[in-house]
């Protein structure tokens, strides 16, 4: 997305990916190039913009936040994408995620309840030329049946117990990656094996809660 010869804030992203990211664990290749590609700068506010490769969240507007690039770059790998995959994302923010995912992923549905975010994503992807996303406007806990089902879906907020739609909508194989919990979270994987649902707790995790 951009030319790292002349990219003004490559040095941010090399420190954030050795520091922040291969330090904690995360090796997937493709992964580490989407994130070192994908200029988390302008995703976030004006004002924002010296603390956008940080260790931390940041506030977005709305009441909602870009998460912490490691747990971007986690659940990224936790989805086990493969370049055809077909993602859905639920709770578009600013549109980081969402383009991370594109990076990796054959096609991403994402979807933002709040329209003022979903159109300045929408924007900033376009400036992007993220072309691989369809985004919508609506209510994430039903997730998008007329496009399931899906390899990998992602949550970007947290419910307190996971959504049956997304469950129904994942492909076999698949696999959902969300927050789940109120004053206590943590990050679930379930997978849809032969056999059923394998479900695994990775991490305590702080996130927005899903409305």
């Amino acid at each position: 997305m951009t030319d790292r010869a002349v990219d003004p804030w490559a040095a941010a992203k090399e420190r954030m990916l050795a520091d922040q990211l291969v330090s904690r664990g995360v090796s997937a290749p493709a992964v580490l190039e989407a994130m070192r590609a994908v200029p988390r700068h302008a995703f976030v506010p004006e004002g924002e913009r010296a603390r956008a490769y940080d260790d931390g969240p940041l506030s977005i507007g709305r009441g909602q936040t870009i998460s912490q690039p490691y747990i971007v770059a986690l659940m990224t790998e936790l989805a086990r994408l493969e370049p055809t995959s077909r993602v859905l994302e639920i709770g578009t923010g600013c549109g980081y995620q969402t383009a991370v995912l594109a990076a990796c992923a054959g096609w991403v549905w994402t979807i933002e309840l709040e329209p003022e975010l979903a159109a300045r994503a929408a924007r900033t992807l376009a400036e992007l030329g993220v072309a691989n996303v369809t985004p919508r406007v609506g209510d994430g806990s039903l997730g998008w049946p007329e496009a399931a089902p899906f390899d990998a879906i992602l949550v970007t907020a947290a419910p307190a117990d996971v959504p049956p739609a997304l469950l129904e909508q994942l492909a076999e194989g698949g696999r959902l990656v969300i927050p789940l919990g109120t004053t206590s979270q943590d990050l679930w994987v379930f997978a849809r094996e032969p056999d059923g649902i394998r479900r695994e707790s990775i991490i305590p995790v702080r996130f927005v809660l899903l409305r």
